[in-house]
């Protein structure tokens, strides 16, 4: 078990956590598929919601808050029945807007694992604005069901009165829809290969500034991270630090990156370079690889 959990597992009921530490391995980042959650919610006589209000700590322990030290996790339900687990995330020495919020990483970790629809979102402190705006942005965002420890639950509909939202801008597939748009390049790098994939599949309807970060850590193993705009444009999630937090999740140190790649489309109305370097430089001394691919015709 990582030792991240070790305290986290002493505040569970002893049939979930015994059910529980076995998949706490060290691969282990945060995602539990539907027949996991079936056979954790047998081994503590717990139902589902009551199970995932349990699980809140496990997820908080993915926190790396080095400003605030407020730790925060939260868990995405995907439609598939998969759950994925998020927390904050504060890169030290910049500025506040480069911080994840844990709804941010929950959503993002199902994204990337391929997630289309997100049913709940259960987190251990009440959404702020900034994360009750992301989740707007959502399919079927309003319609997403909140779980906080010691209230009903509620969508988000009712956190976010009057919302404003891709509808507004006439935005009809909305974040998680499926997005693939192809641009070329000429490359036989792996890692420049994966961040094209990865960008292709970004969601950027109000700049067209597709883009995503890959980092490789000198295992050899890769963690990307995909531009997520939103409607009222601040909650909108950077590439490098989705990457960032993907890696965090995975028990993984910055000590531990060797290489970073950006990949955006020369099509875009913004460029993500000087924010992705400024967190890239925060934790790590390596320098950014900045490709521009054009849109395939």
């Amino acid at each position: 078990m990582q030792n991240r959990f070790i305290d986290c597992i002493n505040q569970l009921p002893k049939p979930l956590a015994d059910e529980l530490i076995p998949l706490l391995g060290d691969e282990f980042s945060g995602h539990i598929t539907a027949k996991q959650l079936s056979r954790l919610i047998k081994a503590s006589q717990l139902d589902e919601q009551a199970l995932l209000l349990a699980l809140l700590p496990v997820a908080a322990a993915f926190s790396s808050p080095g400003i605030s030290q407020f730790f925060v996790g939260a868990i995405a339900k995907a439609s598939s029945g998969d759950i994925y687990m998020g927390a904050n995330l504060e890169l030290p020495g910049e500025a506040l807007f480069h911080s994840v919020h844990a709804e941010q990483s929950a959503i993002s970790h199902a994204w990337l694992c391929g997630e289309t629809r997100i049913l709940d979102i259960v987190v251990n402190f009440s959404p702020c604005g900034h994360c009750r705006q992301f989740i707007n942005e959502l399919v079927d965002g309003s319609h997403i069901k909140i779980h906080l420890p010691g209230q009903e639950s509620a969508p988000l509909s009712h956190y976010l009165p009057y919302a404003f939202g891709p509808k507004d801008l006439n935005v009809t597939k909305p974040l998680l829809s499926k997005n693939d748009i192809e641009f070329a390049i000429e490359s036989n790098d792996p890692l420049i290969i994966e961040a094209l994939n990865q960008t292709g599949l970004s969601y950027a309807p109000y700049t067209a500034c597709h883009a995503a970060v890959v980092l490789e850590t000198y295992d050899g193993a890769t963690f990307s991270g995909r531009y997520a705009e939103n409607a009222a444009f601040n909650p909108s999630m950077q590439p490098m630090q989705m990457a960032l937090s993907n890696l965090i999740r995975h028990n993984k140190s910055y000590s531990d990156i060797k290489r970073a790649v950006l990949v955006e489309s020369s099509k875009g109305q913004i460029s993500l370079v000087g924010a992705a370097m400024d967190a890239l430089h925060s934790v790590a001394a390596i320098e950014l690889e900045h490709i521009v691919v054009e849109p395939s015709l």
